[in-house]
């Protein structure tokens, strides 16, 4: 049975249906790269499998389960989203958000133990953030701030993870020191899956690749297969050189399309 499933999936925005008929599942011990234009909703979609979007149709089943039917300690203990988004309004310092993560863990009215802090230390290291973690969120930079959001997610312990673009603002160095670490988790049995706009450094360390175009995953396969002319064409308007081009000095070459 895969850990997390979406089944005829439909998200209405604005009276538009964004994501129309999604059909993914994810199994544990893979990476799982959810690939798309900039607004494609790819976004939305990683809500929705975490239960924090409404859904007009179609069903999201966490181990067989459906989303909503899950009381919220429970899911967040089982699945994970670091977001976009990873800004705080509060003077919180790295440790102390990564600390949130175990919530789902400390009972109520209680205080974080022994394991918590281990367990916050040891996602800290994972993601090399030991040397800023106690300095304030608004003084670190937006890398900085990333790797803190990754390690929030990690000190959950789910057995699903959700990421929407782990790598931004990361230099290469800990780009791929996270996709690697994202690679070892999987291995580990847990389900992963990102969403990056690096398609092709992303791709290097996912088992599969599905691409979302027109509200619908209009492929599902190993990276190989998934990211072939054909498709790049389709979904990102692309040809093959495009991606090659950062690497070997040719200019991107843009297909020309009949619809904007």
């Amino acid at each position: 049975m895969s850990l997390l499933v979406a089944h005829e999936l439909v998200v209405r925005i604005a009276g538009r249906a964004l994501l129309n008929g999604i059909e993914l599942g994810m199994d544990a011990g893979e990476v799982v790269l959810l690939g798309g234009r900039r607004g494609a909703g790819k976004t939305t979609l990683l809500h929705a499998l975490a239960g924090l979007r409404k859904i007009e149709a179609g069903e999201v089943l966490l181990e067989g389960r459906a989303i909503s039917a899950w009381p919220a300690r429970q899911r967040a203990r089982t699945i994970a989203l670091v977001p976009q988004d990873d800004e705080s309004p509060f003077q919180f310092t790295g440790r102390e958000l990564v600390l949130m993560g175990r919530h789902p863990h400390i009972p109520r009215f209680a205080l974080p133990g022994l394991r918590d802090h281990q367990v916050v230390h040891e996602a800290l290291a994972a993601v090399d953030a030991i040397a800023f973690a106690d300095r304030p969120l608004p003084t670190l930079s937006g890398g900085e701030r990333r790797r803190i959001a990754i390690a929030r997610a990690l000190a959950t312990e789910s057995k699903v993870i959700l990421l929407d673009e782990p790598t931004a603002s990361l230099d290469l160095e800990h780009a791929l020191l996270v996709l690697d670490l994202l690679t070892r988790l999987a291995r580990q049995g847990r389900s992963v899956l990102m969403t990056s706009h690096e398609i092709g450094l992303a791709a290097t360390r996912a088992d599969r690749v599905a691409l979302l175009h027109e509200g619908r995953i209009v492929c599902d396969a190993p990276p190989r297969e998934a990211l072939d002319d054909a498709r790049l064409v389709q979904v990102f308007g692309v040809d093959r050189r495009a991606m090659k081009s950062i690497f070997d000095g040719q200019e991107p070459n843009i297909a020309q399309r009949s619809t904007p």
